[in-house]
């Protein structure tokens, strides 16, 4: 668990636990809207008989046993990078050094694997918002036909006020939406519970013999019906990356003692109708409730539905920034929404990016059942990424054996490629949106890092050892002006070529002159009494390094407040900070293709500006341009 919200009391842990039900169970906790429905009435229905209705429900019941409360809740979270989580932080947690340039060819395979399973999600993160409200919406035609037209347009409107109200941060929507989804899955038990009393006889579900025997009697269609069965689970991998948001213990106690209590029992009680009325599998969720409470149920419902679209879009945001930080993503804009919970942030490029691929997807898919076609390969494939990372992050944070590591996650993988196996099927139904999205992210991330570390050789090939500049200034002294000039460098030990040019064209130097350099560290959050590293050098030289964790916005200010204390003290307002901006050249040097060289150079011109990025004075600031063949 993380340390800001430990040691606070119960009220704290109450708060977060209640926050945690609004914001990371709101995917998972709406799949019954859909799940059951897409078994028996998508695009391969089952028959309903007495044997698929205990089969389908026991692989439910077992799915959210094995995946959700074993894998994530029990293991996958102990992995947990100083209190974040997602696939990129159980990345640096399985390969700390994975920027090393020398990688086996198995390790550097599962890195790839790692950075694609995060650009899945956000295929997910695409999705989830689109078909949580639209089949939400859908709703209203179990009441009445005479609304059906409006059925997209009110989806819509409902994803515009999602996406608009993010940026006032995820603490403030888990205080809002935590009692809404509270109150939610006790009308999901309580609905459950209803029409268990009608065929108790469902409780015999729990018994995996009817998964077996479902699987055995129904052949291929049982395995077509598994990419359906899936459904029920989809929400988490985002319940992983959202562990910054509100902390390991909160998530748990609000899974174990109330969200799945409330699904079982719900998936349960439509299985149970089922028995009784086999025509309700048209919508068994809606048909569990009294027709006088269809209207009040269609409305909690989307409330419910907009706030599952919280998990992945605060888990797109965690993810983005970690993302950024690690070197996979050119420098955004992030907002931190709250001074307690450091993982809450808002991105509003991301935002408003998801928001109309969220639109484009209602307009496109239409319905709830077209858009469960291509729903759940991304959430497979990540899970199946997931289990492989954490094999070796086990084995190298806790020194599990090779056998006791391999038979779990062994058993993850059998149940997880198994119905990755059955989403594919889904690839021509609409499954192929998701997986483009990822190839198309995994290409830009892949590009971005493999061009900042092609442009960081050529500056290294072209940079002088600052040994011998040093020797060249005491040889041959500049004029020296008073002030502070500050020179960002990415290479710590080199001059950087700012430094260079400046001194080329303007032949001064500062009385006093800082080399700075910001590194992230493969940690979450770094000590703050680590945060700024001085060192004296000679004629009136100094150089800073400054190191952030991977959840960290980078503050140039902030380093220099920390220099303070280690006897160096500077201004930033009266100080002038120096920054080279390259202008990258693709060429047919060895590196990229040249396509990706002209892609790398065209995100690189659209990144946000180091001024920002690094919380420069604006006013402050000299930068030099230079151009960069790759």
């Amino acid at each position: 668990m993380k340390s800001n919200s430990s040691g606070r009391g119960d009220g704290y842990l109450l708060t977060l636990v209640v926050g945690a039900l609004g914001v990371v169970y709101g995917d998972i906790g709406t799949s019954p809207l859909y799940a059951l429905k897409e078994c028996f009435g998508g695009k391969h229905p089952l028959p309903v008989n007495h044997l698929n209705v205990l089969g389908v429900i026991s692989l439910i019941l077992w799915s959210l046993t094995l995946i959700v409360a074993i894998k994530y809740l029990t293991f996958v979270m102990r992995a947990n990078n100083k209190g974040e989580g997602g696939i990129l932080s159980l990345l640096s947690l399985a390969f700390p050094n994975r920027h090393h340039r020398k990688k086996h060819l198995g390790r550097a395979a599962m890195i790839a694997l790692g950075v694609f399973g995060a650009a899945l999600l956000y295929g997910d993160g695409m999705i989830t918002p689109a078909i949580s409200v639209l089949s939400a919406v859908e709703g209203l035609n179990v009441a009445t036909d005479r609304l059906e037209h409006y059925i997209l347009p009110i989806t819509i409107v409902i994803l515009v006020g999602l996406f608009t109200i993010q940026r006032s941060g995820t603490g403030m929507m888990g205080k809002i939406f935590g009692p809404v989804m509270a109150i939610w899955f006790l009308v999901l038990a309580v609905l459950g519970i209803s029409n268990i009393w009608a065929s108790p006889e469902i409780l015999s579900a729990f018994n995996p013999v009817y998964a077996a025997r479902f699987l055995m009697s129904n052949g291929w269609l049982a395995f077509v019906v598994l990419g359906s069965v899936f459904l029920c689970v989809t929400g988490a991998e985002a319940l992983y990356a959202d562990m910054g948001h509100f902390g390991r213990r909160p998530i748990q106690l609000a899974w174990f003692s109330m969200v799945m209590p409330a699904l079982m029992l719900n998936y349960l009680g439509q299985g149970a109708l089922l028995l009784h009325d086999p025509k309700a599998a048209e919508n068994p969720f809606y048909m569990m409730a009294p027709t006088w409470s269809i209207y009040p149920l269609v409305i909690l419902a989307t409330m419910a539905t907009v706030i599952a679209s919280q998990a992945l879009i605060s888990g797109a945001f965690s993810l983005t920034m970690q993302a950024i930080q690690m070197g996979y993503i050119p420098r955004l804009e992030i907002d931190h929404t709250s001074s307690q919970e450091r993982g809450q942030v808002y991105m509003p490029r991301i935002n408003w990016l998801l928001m109309f691929s969220c639109i484009g997807l209602v307009i496109g898919f239409r319905t709830s059942t077209n858009l469960a076609g291509a729903y759940g390969i991304a959430v497979t494939l990540t899970m199946v990424i997931t289990t492989l990372l954490f094999y070796y992050a086990a084995r190298r944070l806790w020194g599990w054996g090779a056998w006791k590591t391999g038979i779990l996650c062994g058993l993850f993988l059998v149940i997880e490629v198994t119905f990755a196996a059955a989403n594919f099927l889904k690839v021509w139904h609409g499954g192929w949106f998701p997986l483009l999205v990822g190839l198309i992210l995994f290409t830009l991330m892949a590009t971005w890092k493999t061009g900042r570390r092609l442009l960081g050789e050529r500056l290294r090939a072209a940079s002088l050892p600052f040994s011998l500049f040093l020797e060249d200034v005491k040889a041959n002294p500049p004029v020296r002006v008073s002030g502070t000039a500050i020179f960002l460098a990415g290479n710590p030990d080199g001059t950087p070529l700012a430094l260079l040019h400046n001194l080329k064209h303007n032949k001064v130097l500062h009385q006093r002159v800082i080399l700075l350099t910001v590194s992230t560290a493969d940690v979450p959050h770094v000590d703050p009494s680590l945060r700024a590293e001085v060192e004296q050098l000679a004629e009136g030289f100094y150089r800073v390094k400054g190191s952030y964790g991977f959840m960290e916005d980078p503050s140039v200010p902030e380093i220099l407040e920390h220099c303070k204390t280690k006897g160096l003290i500077c201004e930033p307002e009266k100080s002038t900070f120096f920054l080279s901006r390259e202008s990258i050249i693709p060429t047919s040097k060895k590196g990229m293709w040249i396509w990706r060289e002209a892609l790398f150079a065209l995100i690189s011109r659209n990144a946000q500006p180091a001024t920002a990025f690094f919380r420069l004075p604006a006013n402050r600031v000299v930068e030099l341009g230079m151009q960069v063949e790759i």
